[in-house]
């Protein structure tokens, strides 16, 4: 919020690196289908859909995201949404029949789950996109009316370092046919401490398991 607010945006469409599109013009149909059917939100259940994610169903994994950053803009409370860190029993109605996978209805798993929370407590509605495992078991195919229209590989930083995933990310890039690039100058935003807090957060969590395998 600190870098788009008051940048006359709209929709916010937000891909991981390794989110692969089959065909991006599909973002705009969704789009077109959030303004009519008034979604906030759109992405896939970070539950029960994809195998290595059994987390919570009520939100979204933010591999893949449209946000409708114009009615978020006018709302955005970073304090209330932090306070919306929490689960209560029954306090959704999803209807979970057809989802096959495994997942978790009490997990606060990713810190961000509380904005997505916060945003399902103010009555918004999030589109819950279904996805497929490819045949790789790691990578998912995201589908929008029963056509894929992106991959997410998982394991970027891996690409080109790791042998395995170099190769199977490679498979799922020869599925695709690239069209030269039609920006030609984006705008960067860089957090020059990114990596710094990441190895503070890391060397935190090791001091952490450390104790406690050292009071068991």
């Amino acid at each position: 919020m600190k870098k788009l607010k008051n940048k006359n945006l709209e929709w916010l469409i937000m891909a991981d690196e390794d989110v692969i599109f089959q065909d991006a013009t599909v973002v705009f149909d969704i789009i077109n289908h959030m303004k009519i059917e008034n979604y906030t939100v759109c992405g896939v259940r970070d539950g029960g859909v994809i195998k290595h994610r059994v987390f919570n169903p009520f939100v979204i994994n933010t591999f893949f995201s449209i946000i409708n950053f114009k009615e978020l803009e006018i709302m955005w409370d970073k304090k209330e949404i932090i306070k919306n860190n929490y689960l209560l029993n029954n306090e959704f109605n999803d209807n979970l029949t057809n989802i096959m996978g495994q997942y978790d209805l009490k997990s606060l798993f990713e810190p961000y789950y509380c904005f997505y929370l916060w945003l399902r407590r103010k009555n918004k509605k999030i589109l819950f996109l279904n996805a497929e495992m490819n045949e790789d078991e790691i990578t998912n195919s995201v589908l929008y009316k029963g056509k894929v229209f992106l991959y997410h590989t998982w394991f970027a930083r891996a690409y080109g370092n790791n042998e395995q995933h170099t190769s199977r990310i490679n498979n799922i890039f020869n599925l695709l046919n690239f069209e030269e690039s039609k920006t030609s100058d984006p705008i960067i935003f860089k957090d020059k401490k990114f990596f710094l807090i990441k190895k503070i957060e890391k060397n935190y969590k090791r001091i952490i398991r450390r104790i406690y395998k050292s009071n068991k």
